[in-house]
């Protein structure tokens, strides 16, 4: 090898930093993009948020939330000790070259690493804006009604009023707001300091194909296919039904966030970054998954029992509707443990010792 002088080397060293940067920007850049112009995400962008005297709309929030993740980027890599080539400058050169060299990128195997990189960054550019304005769409709800039920005039509508239009909303959007924070730093921030560098992605078609059918703007085909009986909040003729169930509803979607908080700085779809077995993950391999689904099928209730109060037909194609979006988050967890397993033995000893995927002592 060549020996660079320190000049030569630190000269090198800043170009490597420069060109990370700027590809993390491109793809920073794409990733809004991508979210911007998506119909389905119209509502979101143009929509004005407010807490307090404060407003801005979707799109301002967008704007200002990549470049406060670029500021990021940048210090990390002009910080970073030793530069290497980051997996956004891999997939970048990866786009330049099969733009200028169609056929050749075409019949060139792909290295492991530069298949990480490129399903690394796909992965990047979908989830990260959709987590980030999910984020911020629930912190503004819970700090609106966290705000009316520190009103005293809002209590004097009674109890119940007060959990039905604030309580319930507030406990649930918090809820949704740990879990949403956590997955949202997992696919931003990617460090070997947090131990949550991604050392596989899931290669498969199926496997990427089962969860981004959960998410906008996929989960429109999934609806459209599948029907939604789902409310987020059930409503209960009986008084008491209504606050238990609800409760019930509410205690499923906290266990659904804690399963979040042990899976850590580790939490994104579709990414192995190392095993976790501490939390609900001692017990079954996919609580999140279950706690999910049961809390649909409780929010579900009353729109099948509607449904078979107009017709046979109509309440099973109802429950029907119900356990074709639970089949789906049975595949994705299949798809998830085949991915895992084809990685090595450390999967399989974890399946060994937490036998049971969903509820313990059954399945």
């Amino acid at each position: 090898p060549v020996m660079q002088s320190p000049t030569e080397s630190a000269a090198a060293s800043a170009r490597l930093r420069l060109a990370n940067i700027l590809a993390s920007l491109s793809l920073v850049a794409a990733g809004c993009a991508f979210y911007r112009f998506l119909p389905v995400h119209a509502s979101a962008i143009n929509r004005s948020f407010g807490v307090g005297a404060f407003t801005f709309d979707g799109q301002q929030f967008l704007v200002a939330a990549a470049m406060i993740y670029v500021l990021g980027l940048m210090t990390y890599y002009a910080r970073e000790p030793e530069p290497a080539i980051s997996k956004s400058l891999r997939f970048v050169k990866f786009i330049a070259r099969a733009l200028s060299a169609p056929m050749v990128t075409m019949r060139t195997p792909l290295s492991a690493e530069l298949r990480l990189a490129i399903l690394t960054s796909l992965l990047k550019m979908f989830f990260a804006p959709l987590m980030a304005m999910s984020l911020m769409m629930f912190v503004v709800a819970a700090l609106n009604n966290g705000l009316a039920l520190a009103d005293p005039e809002t209590w004097a509508y009674g109890a119940r009023a007060v959990f039905n239009h604030y309580g319930f909303w507030f406990l649930m959007q918090l809820i949704i707001f740990v879990d949403v924070a956590i997955f949202t730093v997992g696919y931003l921030v990617e460090s070997s300091r947090l131990g949550n560098t991604i050392r596989s992605v899931d290669p498969t078609w199926l496997g990427w194909a089962a969860a981004i059918m959960c998410y906008p703007p996929f989960n429109t085909v999934t609806s459209a296919l599948l029907g939604s009986q789902v409310s987020d909040f059930p409503k209960f003729d009986n008084p008491t039904a209504h606050v238990v169930l609800n409760a019930m509803l509410l205690a499923l979607m906290a266990a659904y966030a804690w399963a979040s908080v042990a899976m850590g700085w580790k939490a994104s779809n579709l990414t192995y970054r190392g095993m976790v077995e501490r939390g609900p993950y001692a017990w079954v391999r996919h609580p999140a998954y279950t706690c999910k689904n049961l809390a649909w099928w409780i929010g579900s209730i009353p729109s099948v029992s509607l449904a078979f109060s107009h017709s046979a037909w109509s309440g099973f194609a109802a429950v029907g509707s119900v356990i074709g979006w639970s089949a789906l988050y049975v595949l994705r967890a299949v798809t998830e443990e085949d991915h895992l397993r084809r990685l090595g033995g450390e999967y399989a000893a974890y399946a060994s010792k937490v036998r049971y995927r969903f509820i313990r002592g059954l399945v």
